[in-house]
């Protein structure tokens, strides 16, 4: 037997070994359902399973390229590279770049964040003279992505009387036209949103059955990681794609559906069974992440939920502490609590930043946490506050990439024609806008043949129009023989972005600068990696859809130690030495808005479920007896999923009685305040008052908030005494030596060869370096 099977245990051997036909795997949380997905690929290569004919679909694109990492270590990186392997939307993205042609898009079609979807509905809303209070172009995008999700199109939409009527009791009696506004702006941009990279494979496979065989016959092995989590759309793809030869493997735990406001449906998982026949059901039942009381304290809670597939999870693990649960006055305290907890521990059992994690039901949550970490000059990093991707001067450059690539892609094009300033006002752009429409053409379009079309725009402006795209074409030929990085360098410098960026001479502005310079980085990278991929050049529109596709846990930078901070939601597939689970109150977890019927409330209660089990070591359990919600001051009561935990698994910080504050000094010992002698401390008039001599602390502060000058770089910014041959250490790259030294002030340079970075070219006044020797 080879050797990679000798790590499994008994459970998880059998669904690996299981060659052909359909099988579902019900995986308790810690019970390492990833190792028998990789194993299972792994050994179907070395059953002679070509891995061009495996398809295999995960939650993260991280999580792929983990496991073609352990895949790669088994049966070597070359076979391993033409393994199908991303999260539904990656591999169906690539698909659809395939046979774009087929539905009437660009191969280079644009894939729309939510911002730039968001935007296109906001201008449709008003050019169609409604009440933005109204029609909230938020509320109006989910109603739409909601209706891709289901499959019902503008055609769909417009044959139900019932879809049509709710939306007119619901005040939005124009949605239909909304959303068939929106669907033709999408379309002549060249562009889909998140929602038609599924739709549309389902179009695709349902209108051309030549394609649906191909792609059978190509996905012979098709296996699907966190099954509970599709959605409808998600669950006809697979069903279609597995149908002709049925060698199905999902993998998922149905305590861990969490997603149904996104249009997860745990039916899915739960019928299985009577979608294949002769199928193989396997249990993974013993969890290896965590202590048998957190374990067990999680299998209390969600023994509660009737909807369910029969399973006992346990573990081999020691008992370990039991979990903490506080109760604090306020939010204030709340944070102050979990901030000295972290302290304590870091310092009692030796732990990084990194071992601890802090969970909440809302990210307004954050807010108490952030203050009281600050103040304990405890490093943090929050997960899914305003992405890096989404930071201005990121979507500045990106929107110039984006254009490069697709010409029609008007988003892109709106935010970048006049940045930086070239004297193209918002007059010019309502004429262009309306000549789009009207002759059914994209703007750049539009501008290339201004002179056949009387816009009533001056000489000067269309001189300056003819320039913008005429520079956007030649990068166009650069990026046909050019990687990413070489394009968006040239872009930065080129189109004026980083010189208006160093007119900003203020912290901000400079950070600002950093970003870009980062992002630089960023694309290296990409290019460094793409190396690694069979199928890949580096090229520009691959760096485009890596971002555009890419989760807000994707872009984690593990080596940074800090305490994690984010919703339950976002923690999923994640695990933590030690877990904070804050705000334990009715009404906030489980949400009151989660509660009006039997199957929300037990979906707040498999995300209980979830952030119980997130904890390897320890939990705590946190509840306030007030909080501030919608700016009044109301008393809070205990989770009723506190109640659900057998008290056995329990510590109670405070007694389950009255809690009344128990002084822990007499208050004799201070006496009476003399006031009499209050006067005498009050300085003489005309006498100034004594100087305060700041502390280093304050002074560190002074220098952080003071505005730098950009142009003449402090000590701090330039290492002075930086030589080649010294060893460095970046925040970012890690430990590295220094090769070499160029330039003079601002523009000296150093290369250096980080020993996991790689090769790097930093300009030093930017580089934050720390010298080693």
């Amino acid at each position: 037997m080879e050797n990679y099977l000798a790590e499994l245990n008994d459970a998880q051997r059998a669904p690996v070994l299981q060659k052909d036909g359909p099988m579902i795997v019900i995986a308790g949380a810690g019970s390492g359902k990833t190792r028998v997905l990789t194993y299972r690929i792994a050994y179907l290569m070395s059953k002679g399973v070509d891995p061009f004919n495996i398809l295999s679909l995960t939650f993260t694109n991280k999580a792929a390229r983990e496991m073609k990492h352990r895949i790669s270590s088994i049966v070597g990186s070359s076979e391993a590279k033409n393994l199908w392997m991303g999260t539904f939307h990656s591999i169906f993205a690539k698909i659809l770049r395939m046979e774009a042609d087929k539905l009437g898009y660009p191969s280079n079609f644009t894939i729309y964040d939510t911002q730039d979807s968001q935007s296109v509905l906001r201008a449709i809303i008003k050019e169609m003279g409604l009440d933005k209070d109204v029609y909230k172009y938020k509320q109006v995008y989910s109603r739409i992505s909601s209706f891709k999700n289901s499959l019902i199109t503008v055609k769909a939409y417009f044959q139900n009387g019932e879809l049509q009527e709710a939306d007119a009791m619901s005040k939005k009696p124009r949605m239909g036209e909304i959303y068939k506004e929106y669907v033709e702006r999408c379309f002549k941009a060249g562009a889909m949103d998140f929602d038609d990279l599924l739709l549309k494979t389902n179009e695709l496979l349902n209108r051309f059955p030549d394609v649906l065989q191909k792609y059978q016959n190509r996905f012979r092995y098709i296996l699907v990681d966190e099954y509970q989590d599709t959605n409808h759309s998600q669950y006809l793809i697979v069903r279609a794609l597995s149908d002709k030869f049925q060698n199905i493997c999902v993998v998922g735990d149905d305590a861990q559906s969490i997603y149904a406001f996104r249009g997860a449906n745990i039916n899915n998982i739960l019928n299985f069974q009577r979608d294949y026949d002769n199928v193989e059901m396997y249990r993974l039942e013993q969890n290896y992440r965590s202590t048998k009381n957190i374990v067990q304290a999680a299998n209390s809670v969600i023994d509660k939920n009737k909807t369910k597939l029969e399973k006992v999870v346990w573990t081999a693990n020691d008992d370990g502490p039991k979990i903490v649960v506080n109760r604090l006055i306020n939010d204030g305290e709340e944070g102050r609590f979990v901030a000295s907890s972290i302290f304590e521990n870091k310092m009692e059992h030796q732990m990084k930043n990194g071992d601890f994690a802090i969970l909440y039901r809302t990210n307004a949550q954050s807010r108490a946490m952030e203050d009281a970490l600050r103040k304990k000059d405890i490093p943090y990093r929050i997960y899914g506050g305003l992405s890096f991707y989404q930071r201005k001067e990121i979507k500045d450059v990106l929107s110039y990439l984006r254009l490069i690539v697709n010409p029609k892609d008007e988003e892109a094009l709106k935010r970048v024609i006049n940045f930086p300033a070239r004297g193209i006002g918002a007059t010019t752009m309502d004429k262009l806008t309306l000549a789009a429409n009207h002759y059914k053409r994209s703007i750049f379009e539009v501008i290339e043949n201004i002179e056949k079309i009387d816009l009533k725009i001056n000489k000067g402006t269309q001189t300056k129009l003819k320039n913008f795209t005429n520079m956007i074409k030649s990068f166009q030929i650069m990026a046909s023989n050019k990687n990413a990085f070489e394009v968006a360098e040239a872009v930065a410098k080129k189109t004026g972005l980083v010189q208006e960026l160093k007119k900003d001479g203020t912290p901000e502005g400079i950070a600002r600068i950093e970003n870009v310079e980062e992002l630089l980085n960023g694309i290296q990278d990409f290019v460094d990696g793409q190396q690694e991929l069979a199928d890949a050049d580096g090229s520009l529109g691959e760096f485009l859809e890596d971002v555009a596709l890419m989760t807000d846990l994707d872009q984690e930078t593990p080596d940074e130690d800090r305490v994690a901070l984010m919703t339950i939601h976002l923690a999923k597939g994640l695990e933590f030495p030690y877990v904070y689970i804050v705000g334990l109150e009715e009404d906030l977890f489980p949400s009151g808005m989660s509660m009006n019927t039997r199957s929300e409330l037990e979906e707040e209660r498999r995300l209980f479920y979830v952030a119980l089990t997130r904890a390897e070591k320890q939990a705590y359990l946190t509840y306030v007896q007030s909080r501030f919600r919608w700016g009044k001051l109301i008393d809070a009561e205990p989770s009723r999923f506190i109640e659900e935990i057998d008290d056995e698994y329990l510590d109670y910080m405070v007694p389950q009685d009255d809690y009344k504050y128990k002084p822990l000094i007499d208050r004799d010992i201070f006496g009476e305040v003399d006031k009499s002698k209050l006067r005498q401390n009050k300085p003489k008039k005309g006498t100034p008052p004594p100087a305060h001599k700041p502390t280093e602390d304050e002074l560190r502060k002074l220098r952080r908030l003071r505005p730098a000058d950009a142009s003449t770089p402090t000590k701090a910014d330039i290492p002075v005494q930086l030589e080649a041959g010294q060893l460095v250490e970046h925040m970012r790259f890690g430990k590295g030596k220094v090769l070499s030294i160029e330039g003079v002030g601002q523009d000296k340079k150093a290369e250096i060869d980080f020993e996991t970075g790689g090769m790097k070219k930093l300009l030093l006044r930017f580089a934050k370096l720390k010298i080693l020797s």
